[in-house]
């Protein structure tokens, strides 16, 4: 199995990790996420959108409202492809 295009990419910015870090307590709809930022609505929205692309995260519409959740599977894929690129016990300096 091999990670999607674009998780490093995503997780390389420090906004779009916060935003991560804040979906690891609960799911939220942008504007709760937009409240907790002092950025414009419209680059948190973009910042979801590179989220929701390289499906680090989830939405379900509620309403007018689309709620945003972690997608744990990718999180599972990349940890198991970190562990098999930097784990395996092996000491290389």
């Amino acid at each position: 199995m091999s990670l999607r295009e674009g998780v490093f990419k995503a997780l390389s910015d420090p906004t779009r990790r916060q935003i991560l870090e804040l979906l690891s307590r609960r799911d939220m709809t942008a504007g709760e996420i937009a409240d907790r930022f002092p950025i414009a609505f419209a680059s948190i929205s973009r910042h979801l959108g590179i989220l929701r692309n390289a499906g680090l995260v989830a939405t379900e519409r509620e309403g007018q409202f689309i709620r945003y959740r972690l997608n744990t599977t990718v999180y599972q894929e990349l940890m198991r492809y970190l562990v098999r690129v930097f784990g395996g016990g092996s000491a290389h300096a």
